[in-house]
């Protein structure tokens, strides 16, 4: 397949990688750091097993690049979703498969609307994060939950065909707010301290503000109508033990001095709560501490 990547970061570099190392001609639409050395010397593909090497890859700095693909990775922070959604438009091919592979639960719903057609919602399991130009580094799994449309099953046939673990679920909305869940107890105190998951859950009284921040966000879900099962909190709680070292991408989105993406995660349980009636004063807590170190970074 001709494949793009809209937004060539850690992600997107991420799967972009594993289907080019499959034979797929893969463009990734990235930084001009990033093109100009993905052209010199391929992207370095870094794995946790072991793998570790240059992948022959395509890469621009426009979506015009898009315009022979057959499949799209949106990539992209939240934040960029409807403007990035404009750029792309003119450029899609009428067939293409958008998948919609962002932190959040409600980007394919917005990028949908930008584009006047379907959009599949992709929930992604994976750390990675840019080593430097054209240098993604794995941490730790890379599955993916793709919705229902009519070219899920076939995408999701490519994907594993790539080594990508990749289902087709009816409950894709269940499982983008499980995401989501997670994403706010650990991105916003991972950013906060600059520290990783195994050092936050080893203070007490973080392991606290977690439980509070995920017992809001399941109110939250479950008075729209979400499932959320009654393990999510070990679940959550899980996830430092099997990803120790990891920072949130919240954390390394500000350790870059970039833009992160808390209004998605904990800024949008804390505007849902509002609209439900339902208190949601941890997660405005780690909302406003994230906003004031992004406004003291400018």
């Amino acid at each position: 397949m001709n494949i793009g990547v809209m937004g060539a970061g850690a992600v997107g570099c991420f799967f972009g990688g594993l289907l080019a190392r499959a034979g797929h001609a893969v463009t990734l639409v990235g930084r001009p750091a990033l093109v100009e050395a993905a052209r010199a010397q391929g992207l370095r593909l870094q794995m946790k097993d072991g793998f570790d090497g240059p992948v022959a890859i395509g890469a621009a700095t426009g979506p015009e690049a898009l315009a022979d693909a057959d499949l799209v990775l949106f990539c992209v922070k939240s934040a960029d979703t409807e403007a990035t959604g404009r750029a792309m438009l003119p450029h899609l091919k009428p067939g293409a498969v958008v998948l919609a592979m962002q932190n959040g639960v409600d980007n394919a719903e917005r990028l949908a609307a930008v584009l006047g057609r379907p959009v599949v919602p992709v929930v992604v399991y994976v750390a990675t994060d840019m080593a430097g130009p054209a240098h993604v580094r794995h941490h730790g799994r890379g599955d993916l939950i793709l919705g229902t449309g009519p070219d899920s099953e076939r995408v999701a046939e490519v994907l594993r065909a790539a080594g990508i673990p990749a289902s087709v679920s009816l409950g894709v909305t269940a499982a983008l707010w499980d995401k989501l869940i997670i994403n706010c107890a650990y991105n916003a105190v991972s950013a906060v301290a600059q520290v990783p998951y195994g050092a936050m859950v080893a203070v007490p009284e973080v392991r606290a503000l977690m439980a509070d921040v995920v017992a809001e966000a399941v109110a939250v879900a479950r008075g729209q109508g979400i499932a959320v099962a009654d393990d999510i909190l070990d679940r959550v709680m899980a996830l430092a033990s099997a990803m120790p070292g990891q920072f949130s991408s919240t954390a390394q989105d500000l350790a870059r001095g970039k833009r992160s993406e808390i209004d998605y995660l904990n800024g949008h349980v804390v505007r849902q709560g509002a609209a439900l009636g339902i208190a949601t004063p941890a997660n405005g807590a780690l909302l406003a501490l994230v906003k004031l170190l992004e406004a003291k970074a400018g």
